[in-house]
């Protein structure tokens, strides 16, 4: 009898806790509709279209979840679809009230190299119809002076500066601590530069990975440095990059004065003194208020500014990892993205198909439900048109593999040919506190893997074997829509990263272009007018509730001046913005190793190119938690 009290004491005290949860959410949304309000009438007829990049430019914006926003859980900085930003440029330069077009980088995260470089080229668009553009941060990293270099102005605050760092860095390696607590790595690969289980497998990168790395890296930086001395060729940007410290030096120590001297910027000042230079060109902000300046919501000129998503040339975007099952926007869900191409397929009289990729891999099941379904497209009569952005490798390659024809840029990140299969055991783990196993079998199988006892040969052959197969196919792919032999592929495969210069060379790319090529190209194969072509986006509709919730919360964070997101405004600051987002890296790194289930086309130095994810996502904070949760359980 005393059983079933404390049973239902439990059942109790669960359901007292659900209401509870229910009611502060409730609540939460309630207050956040009550108290929601437009914003005073500021609106403008004309002015400075300001672009305050509070977060980064990626190719599909994540789903935002609205209960982790009311409940302060998410992350508060943003992402912002590059096709939005590029679609409000584009309106910008022939909108007769937009009078300059301003960035605000104090916040920015990043965006990947070839997505900045397109921003940059559609604010040379800007310009080139007369309409200044003015840049301003207290710190310029890599990737916001890749866009400031396209202004007109650049300023910086005089105690901040440039800190060109350069592609490249270090990367964690867990060989030596996986062996102190006595875990065993059973690693299933093919492919000489498959470095993503080098992390767990060594204590540094293999000669064969850093070969090829390096190759990248200075592929990449060699582009980086033409596109910002093309756009800015007064810049001494190779005196300020070889030796950053003596120009500082003669500068007395100040790093924006520096930046000055190497003509790096044009102007020095703070925030205030920055817009009432703007206002000199926009006119003043309707309240007077000293410093500010007309400006143009970005949110709201982007929306307004949309294009329709009405034509006949379909386009799929495939960004983020590449997962089984479903996700929103932002992850490529294999069940989600094939359901979405099958559905416009039913519905749509599309005349061809354009898979936009930005993504580093990730599941082979996941990858190969995409392609399947984009290859019933192909089998339907449509044309195929592939364009590649930031990154498309490994996984990214794989679902690449039915195009006709393939675009890429010369800083795309692609190739990495290459599979693996990771799993821990713990027996020695469990050893050390005096656990050990037993049981009995039935065939060489049973109880197989066995995470807590070990792995059997029997199983290891056969998973290697497995890995081996689907690497053929990958390679048996490839060759087929390549029109090489499997060897001739696998010369340049064996999960090798390729430069998109680089790539073309060897065959993995047809053409050097963006998206906008690619559905000229997609139009042309269709025998459709260019002229006419249109894209229809396949992508799921936008959850209203969640819209709605986000819009509410980034007006609160805006009037309060979006601490989280511009935490990094000088140099030792943005330091500290890497460092959280280095400890998070680790913590996924340790998911990766013990969840990372099935066989991946997965690539590890890709992700230090593409869009950065930022921190303090939801998923994040539930793998400290995890974490936290094994050290005291």
């Amino acid at each position: 009898m005393a059983f079933v009290k404390g049973v239902w004491r439990i059942l109790v005290a669960i359901k007292d806790g659900l209401v509870l949860l229910f009611l502060l959410l409730f609540f939460g949304a309630l207050y956040a509709a009550l108290s929601w309000s437009p914003k005073p009438a500021q609106s403008v007829s004309s002015g400075a279209l300001l672009l305050k990049l509070d977060g980064s430019i990626v190719e599909q914006p994540s789903e935002v979840d609205p209960m982790a926003l009311l409940t302060g859980s998410g992350d508060k900085s943003r992402e912002y679809g590059l096709a939005d930003i590029v679609a409000a440029l584009d309106a910008a330069k022939d909108d007769g009230k937009v009078k300059a077009v301003v960035l605000n980088l104090d916040g920015f995260a990043g965006g990947g190299q070839v997505a900045l470089a397109r921003v940059g080229k559609a604010l040379d668009a800007v310009r080139a119809a007369k309409k200044p553009v003015f840049a301003f941060a207290t710190i310029y990293s890599d990737d916001g002076y890749q866009l400031a270099a396209h202004a007109t102005e650049s300023w910086v605050d005089p105690l901040g500066g440039v800190a060109i760092i350069g592609r490249g860095g270090s990367g964690l390696y867990y060989k030596g601590l996986i062996d102190r607590l006595g875990v065993n790595t059973h690693v299933y690969r093919v492919g000489t530069y498959k470095s993503f289980v080098e992390p767990f497998t060594r204590t540094g990168q293999s000669p064969e990975a850093k070969q090829a790395n390096q190759a990248l890296a200075d592929a990449l930086w060699e582009d980086w440095q033409q596109e910002v001395v093309k756009a800015r060729p007064r810049a001494k940007l190779a005196a300020y990059v070889s030796n950053p410290a003596a120009l500082a030096q003669a500068a007395g120590g100040n790093l924006a004065k520096a930046a000055l001297n190497a003509g790096l910027v044009d102007r020095l000042g703070d925030e205030a003194a920055f817009g009432a230079r703007v206002a000199e060109v926009a006119g003043d902000a309707p309240d007077d208020k000293a410093g500010d300046f007309a400006s143009i919501d970005l949110k709201k000129y982007m929306k307004a500014h949309k294009p329709a998503n009405g034509g006949d040339i379909g386009v799929l975007t495939i960004a983020g990892d590449i997962v089984d099952g479903e996700a929103g926007p932002g992850t490529a869900a294999g069940d989600t993205i094939s359901a979405l191409l099958r559905k416009a397929l039913a519905e749509k009289d599309l005349k061809a198909l354009v898979v936009r990729v930005d993504s580093p891999g990730g599941s082979v099941m996941a990858s190969e439900k995409i392609r399947s379904a984009i290859m019933a497209a192909k089998s339907g009569g449509l044309p195929v048109v592939v364009s590649m952005g930031n990154v498309a490798a490994s996984g990214g390659y794989w679902v690449s593999t039915p195009a006709d024809v393939i675009f890429a840029e010369p800083d795309t990140i692609t190739g990495s040919i290459g599979v693996f299969g990771i799993i821990p055991s713990f027996e020695g783990t469990l050893a050390k506190i005096g656990v050990t196993t037993d049981g009995v079998k039935t065939t060489p199988l049973s109880g197989q893997p066995d995470v807590a006892g070990g792995t059997t040969p029997e199983f290891d052959r056969i998973m290697q074997m497995g890995v081996e197969d689907i690497y053929g196919r990958f390679v048996g792919l490839v060759a087929k829509a390549r029109r090489k032999t499997p060897q001739q592929i696998d010369a340049i495969a064996q999960g090798r990263v390729w430069d998109g210069g680089t790539a073309r060379q060897i065959g993995l790319v047809d053409r050097f272009g963006g998206l906008e090529e690619a559905i000229a190209e997609a139009a042309k194969l269709a025998k459709v007018d260019p002229g006419n072509a249109k894209p229809y986006r396949i992508e799921k509709e936008p959850d209203k509730f969640a819209e709605f919730i986000q819009s509410v919360m980034e007006r609160e964070d805006d009037d309060a001046g979006a601490p989280d997101a511009r935490m990094g405004r000088d140099l030792l600051g943005r330091q500290a913005m890497v460092q959280r987002n280095w400890a998070l890296q680790a913590v996924a790194d340790v998911r990766a190793l013990v969840s990372g289930a099935g066989v991946r086309a997965d690539c590890l130095e890709c992700r230090g190119y593409g869009a950065p994810k930022l921190a303090g996502t939801a998923d994040q904070r539930g793998l400290w938690s995890m974490l936290v949760g094994l050290l005291i359980g």
